[in-house]
């Protein structure tokens, strides 16, 4: 009897660990369900009419793919071009493409293919095919072209028959209903491997709330979390995972400085915002406070820039200008945060003497606005945020820190923008959505994510 329930116990130790690596091994099948507040009319990469925003770029990498790609560090990688160098001083690249790679209408992938698409994209560019490689040409050397490649509004699109926009990447459009669903399946030829699950169902225009209820009722695997509701999130037992800080929050003036008083002015209010107290109480804890553009862990010099309330400072700024205006600031209505920052903003601007009115209107002096930074390389993430505001691009002379931080204090300077903080996109999972987590970007990688038998 001894050594029967010895035998008995090896038998059921080795039964409960074979059963473990089997529930720890990707698992093929299932659909995924995805709900977002993004509600795109299109989906083509380089459509300028649509808003940037992190939902979109990881929409775009479900079906297109880029020249090159980074990893969570930030290097570059191999995508559908298999090598690439840079001559003339970095002023000439060409990257040549992978073989075995076909659009998913079927047509193979080629340089004039993917050269046409890197043109509709930037149309300021030199780009060019040689055989198998794509050429960009610059007038100046571009040490962060690479990276910007790596950026999903470069990806490769050609237009299928249907008309719809064809990509290289692990899903394929089934039925795309603009700005309501988009439902994808799993390709089976994808160049890099099939993907783990078989469809990706997407609902979009789905406020926070309606994505929270959708998840706890099993409706949906993956939701986006406010970044202000996270905390309570996972106090409530949800499984929650948040990128680096990644959105810029900032009050953004809709025009240039014209007299030094609207200097003086606008360094006033700069100096009256509570950033601290906004985010204990407003953002519940959520993301960093910020005076300057770039978040620190990407340029690692973040926390010079002074962002603590000097009220003496500003109210002797403000007793400067004999006529002080009413500004009025604008918000987003359907952003909750932006409303409350910006009533927020104008009773800390009151403390300084200062006149703010809160408006949901289109036109105002300033506005609540959120920039999500294009990439985890800072002179990229700088340069799209001084298009975004209206700004010329900084000028890279080298990359060094210095130069970096010397560009950064050259948008501050023209005292357009007032950071405010910097925010990390934040979703939540279903329990059996294994082998996925946010890349430090934001973005997703679900091609190899899978769904278990069970709740984990």
């Amino acid at each position: 009897m001894k050594r029967f329930g010895w035998q008995s116990l090896v038998i059921s130790s080795l039964f409960a660990a074979t059963l473990a690596a089997a529930q720890a091994r990707p698992q093929y099948g299932d659909t995924l369900h995805v709900a977002m507040r993004t509600a795109p009319t299109t989906l083509h990469p380089a459509d300028s009419t649509q808003p940037d925003s992190f939902a979109r770029r990881n929409l775009t990498l479900l079906m297109f793919e880029t020249l090159l790609t980074t990893d969570s560090s930030g290097r570059i990688h191999p995508a559908l071009a298999r090598s690439w160098q840079a001559v003339a001083g970095n002023r000439r690249w060409e990257f040549r493409l992978r073989h075995d790679v076909s659009f998913h209408d079927g047509t193979a992938l080629t340089a004039e293919i993917a050269a046409a698409s890197l043109r509709a994209a930037n149309p300021s560019w030199n780009v060019s095919a040689a055989g198998d490689s794509v050429v960009i040409e610059r007038e100046i050397a571009d040490l962060e072209l690479p990276a910007e490649l790596a950026l999903p509004r470069n990806a490769i699109a050609k237009s299928a028959p249907d008309g719809k926009p064809s990509g290289t990447g692990p899903f394929h459009i089934v039925d795309w209903q603009p700005g309501k669903k988009l439902s994808l399946a799993a390709e089976e030829n994808y160049w890099d491997g099939r993907p783990f699950v078989d469809a990706i169902e997407i609902e979009m225009g789905r406020n926070y709330h309606d994505q929270s209820i959708a998840l706890e009722l099993g409706r949906a695997d993956l939701v986006e979390v406010a970044p202000e509701q996270a905390h309570r999130a996972s106090m409530d037992g949800r499984r929650v995972s948040s990128s680096e800080p990644m959105e810029l929050v900032a009050l953004l003036f809709t025009r240039d400085v014209v007299t030094p008083d609207e200097k003086l002015l606008r360094d006033a209010l700069a100096l009256s915002v509570e950033r601290a107290s906004m985010r204990s109480v407003l953002l519940q804890g959520a993301g960093q406070p910020a005076a300057g553009i770039l978040p620190d862990w990407m340029s690692g010099y973040g926390f010079v820039f002074p962002m603590e309330t000097d009220l003496p400072r500003a109210r002797h700024l403000r007793e400067q200008v004999r006529a002080v205006p009413t500004w009025t600031v604008a918000y987003d209505p359907s952003d909750s945060i932006a409303r409350l920052l910006a009533e927020r903003v104008a009773l800390n601007a009151r403390d300084a003497g200062l006149s703010l009115q809160p408006t949901a209107g289109a036109s105002a002096d300033l506005r609540v606005v959120r920039i999500p930074l294009a990439a985890a390389e800072p002179w990229i993430a700088l340069a799209n945020v001084a298009a975004a505001i209206g700004l010329p691009s900084p000028k890279n002379n080298g990359g060094s820190a210095e130069d970096l931080y010397s560009a950064e204090q050259g948008l501050l300077g023209t005292k357009r923008l007032i950071p405010l903080f910097h925010l990390p996109a934040t979703y939540g999972a279903a329990a059996n959505l294994r082998d996925w987590s946010p890349r430090p970007d934001g973005s997703w990688n679900l091609a190899d994510a899978c769904l278990g038998n069970e709740k984990q």
